[in-house]
């Protein structure tokens, strides 16, 4: 048998391994969000702020029956204390839907690291660190630069520009590629990619599946081509990467490609939206950085707080009385980060942008082991994008705000941004 035939067969076999029971998702009119919140509604999609805003004084660990039974806590030491809590809380699966994988599926889950519990964790993150590091992201940035101003020259003459679709989301689409040695020429499929795996929660199992399938037939033919053709980039890297002396698992090489696909695209993609969003909505801040450039890293800093964009989830291990509620097995927790960073326990002026923020330790990238690998890589992607529209477009504005559209689910970013620019 050729490595090719074992990757394929034996990620079939995995793949069939995973599927767990579907759960009733419930989706409609919120009565109450304290006890029947849905992070798939179009009004949290809009602004979730106030809602959690609200929760945080009135309730603030939300409960909801849809999905199956979940918990939605908004107080950022109640969410640092889930994130830091492997005995007690799973991360299996980690996109609260209709759809739990089996418990069987730990400690390595669908999309490791992500999706890993300890002990297996920390040695399959460890495995990316090498190309994660400030060094090797650094490496990418003049051929990021690049990209970015013939996003811009491709704009040229235009009077209103979709800064979202036309801008954001293609920087990531193109750095990713480029790391995973994928065809640049793909785009749109990654884009299709994401909106079926983050957006998509909603869809009947089957419908997902069929979308997951669909990831993973993409990923398995760019494997073989590797296997075939090995090359200096990260998919040959994971081929060829042992873990307690064995080569890794092929469901795990398409886990991580996954992984790296979905998450290295729409956060980045998301928090490029946003920043522009809010410049464009702002002008004061947009001309002081158009002013003061070197202000513009500082300023990153407090988009990222204000605006972050993942939500992650996790499931509770067993029954439990914890912080003054009754969680059950298998209840979701949804680890809202962006109501994490807009606590005033523990930012002053939490509410505010303020991109001059001196202090500003905010959870953009999440709390403990599950950490952003790729933030110093968002942060570089996020800059860069920043910079090149700054200086290419310095006069620009919300053309029709009520145009702006929001993604649904949990990673949150415009996904429609029309801006006049000039």
């Amino acid at each position: 048998m050729t490595v090719d035939d074992r990757f394929v067969r034996d990620f079939r076999e995995t793949q069939e391994e995973q599927l767990g029971t579907p759960t009733e998702i419930i989706t409609g009119p919120v009565s109450d969000w304290a006890t029947d919140f849905s992070h798939l509604e179009p009004e949290w999609a809009a602004d979730p702020y106030p809602i959690l805003d609200d929760l945080r004084v009135r309730c603030p660990i939300a409960h909801t029956d849809r999905f199956g039974g979940g918990w939605l806590p908004t107080r950022y030491e109640d969410i640092a204390a889930v994130a830091y809590d492997t005995e007690r809380f799973s991360s299996r699966a980690i996109i609260m839907g209709n759809y739990r994988p089996p418990k069987e599926l730990a400690p390595v889950g669908a999309v490791p690291p992500i999706s890993s519990d300890p002990p297996f964790h920390h040695d399959a993150r460890k495995l990316l660190l090498p190309a994660f590091t400030k060094k090797e992201v650094a490496k990418r940035e003049e051929a990021t630069r690049a990209f970015c101003h013939s996003l811009i020259d491709s704009l040229e003459g235009l009077e209103v520009v979709d800064a979202a679709r036309d801008y954001a989301q293609h920087i990531p689409m193109r750095v990713i590629a480029d790391m995973m040695g994928f065809p640049p020429e793909d785009g749109p499929r990654f884009r299709q990619f994401v909106e079926n795996a983050l957006e998509g929660v909603n869809l009947p199992l089957e419908e997902r599946m069929a979308h997951s399938a669909e990831l993973f037939d993409y990923l398995l033919e760019q494997i073989r081509d590797h296997v075939a053709n090995p090359r200096d980039d990260l998919t040959t890297y994971l081929i060829d990467a042992e873990l307690h002396g064995r080569k890794l698992e092929p469901s795990h090489v398409a886990g991580t490609l996954a992984l790296l696909l979905i998450a290295g695209i729409d956060t980045t993609w998301s928090a490029i939206g946003a920043s522009l969003w809010h410049l464009a909505k702002t002008p004061a801040d947009r001309e002081r950085l158009v002013a003061e450039p070197e202000l513009l890293p500082t300023a990153i800093e407090e988009f990222l707080r204000a605006y972050a964009p993942v939500t992650m989830a996790r499931l509770v291990k067993q029954d439990m009385h914890w912080r003054g509620v009754d969680m059950k097995a298998e209840d979701w927790v949804l680890l809202s980060f962006p109501a994490a960073n807009r606590d005033p326990a523990q930012f002053d002026r939490a509410d505010e942008v303020i991109i001059d923020r001196e202090i500003n330790r905010h959870v953009a990238f999440g709390l403990g082991i599950h950490r952003c690998v790729g933030s110093h890589l968002a942060r570089m992607e996020l800059r860069v994008a920043l910079e090149v529209w700054l200086e290419r477009v310095p006069v620009f504005s919300l053309a029709d705000p009520s145009a702006v559209k929001w993604a649904v689910g949990q990673v949150r970013g415009p996904r429609t941004l029309p801006l006049r620019i000039g």
